[in-house]
């Protein structure tokens, strides 16, 4: 016989109007994550770091909103802005002063991350991965899946033309998708060089960043190793903001058609936005730059390599498999790349034309990987 409950409820139904419940709040999650975003965006172009970093201790809500220039009618829509921003762990907590005014101080990762004189500074690349530009293309992806004229991304179908069509046509997106880029490019030089430097650009003459923006990446080498003359080569529209980089050239130019010859070649955040055969034939042109492994020659990539399973016993990595899953449906948006597996990665290596490679985790999510023929 069924089981009741204290309501004359059968139990199982009671179980499954939980369940039901539970999977509406979660929906209801998934639903609402953009907010998370957009309040991330908010607190960057308001400066609520810079403020209370100014400070140097937790400021008081009264203080912050003057600071800011909120408008007093704006008060308690802030105070809930701010109670959202501590939950998603940007900021902390807590009581001030005998009136039990809340005041709020920076996290680890504010305090890292969204301090614009912080050399980690990443709230360029906040504004350019949220630019409307870049987000409004995801309103027509499930249009993409069945457009019959196929279209390379979604990107494409919503803007008629590529993402480095538009930033070559539209300067001001232009400025601030490489500012994006290169504050992220300024955090992975800094790992890169403390972590590994030594090893991966000791000894080379000559090293071109293929795809480097604005040289950030490139420039952090050359004024660590002063005897490798760094280059960076990107599209003509790309390296016009190069100028004042006296320690590395621009070499403008097309890496499907050439790469300049180099002792070692770098690509970071390249090869991901390109389908596999665009990869190859990336690589291809690399591989014609550089002199073979025992000259000292090398194609350096710096790229996620996706691992969402623990080798031991298969169970998934609960704190990066999210974000590796997201960036992977992030990058097919903009650009028809992908992000991919050690297995994937490989294949592309051996079409390429590359007899080994060696891959030394870094950040936790990416990789720096090395090349040789």
């Amino acid at each position: 016989m069924e089981s009741m409950n204290k309501n004359g409820i059968p139990g199982d139904h009671e179980v499954a109007k939980a369940e039901l419940m539970r999977g509406h709040g979660h929906l209801w999650n998934i639903i609402f994550n953009y907010v998370n975003s957009m309040a991330l965006k908010c607190a960057a172009e308001l400066g609520i770091a810079d403020v209370i970093y100014r400070h140097g201790q937790p400021l008081p809500l009264s203080v912050l909103l003057t600071e800011l220039s909120i408008l007093p009618s704006r008060t308690d829509s802030f105070r809930r802005l701010m109670r959202l921003l501590v939950h998603s762990g940007l900021f902390t907590s807590s009581t001030a002063g005998d009136e039990e005014e809340e005041a709020y101080a920076l996290t680890p990762i504010s305090a890292s991350f969204l301090v614009t004189s912080k050399a980690e500074n990443m709230s360029p690349l906040v504004f350019a991965v949220l630019d409307p530009v870049m987000v409004d293309p995801w309103h027509c992806l499930s249009r993409w899946f069945t457009a019959a004229d196929e279209p390379p991304a979604a990107f494409d179908l919503f803007h008629g033309k590529s993402l480095f069509e538009l930033t070559g046509n539209n300067p001001e997106f232009n400025v601030n998708f490489n500012r994006g880029l290169a504050a992220d490019s300024s955090f992975v030089a800094k790992l890169i060089l403390e972590q590994c430097g030594g090893d991966v650009f000791r000894g080379l003459q000559s090293l071109v960043d293929v795809g480097g923006g604005s040289g950030v990446l490139a420039t952090a080498i050359a004024d660590a190793f002063p005897q490798t003359k760094c280059a960076v080569f990107d599209l003509p529209h790309v390296v016009a903001l190069l100028q004042g980089k006296p320690t590395v050239a621009a070499i403008a130019g097309d890496m499907f058609e050439f790469v300049p010859p180099a002792d070692a070649v770098i690509l970071k955040w390249v090869l991901h936005d390109w389908n596999d055969e665009d990869c190859v034939r990336i690589l291809r042109n690399c591989k014609k730059a550089i002199p073979p492994k025992e000259k000292g020659g090398k194609v350096i990539i710096i790229e996620m390599v996706m691992k969402l399973e623990n080798e031991e016993d298969g169970s998934i990595h609960d704190e990066t498999a999210e974000t590796q899953l997201l960036f992977d449906v992030y990058i097919m948006t903009p650009v028809p790349g992908k992000q991919r597996s050690e297995a994937e990665w490989k294949s592309i290596f051996i079409a390429a034309g590359f007899s080994s490679y060696t891959i030394t985790p870094i950040l936790g999510l990416r990789s720096l990987i090395q090349l040789f023929y």
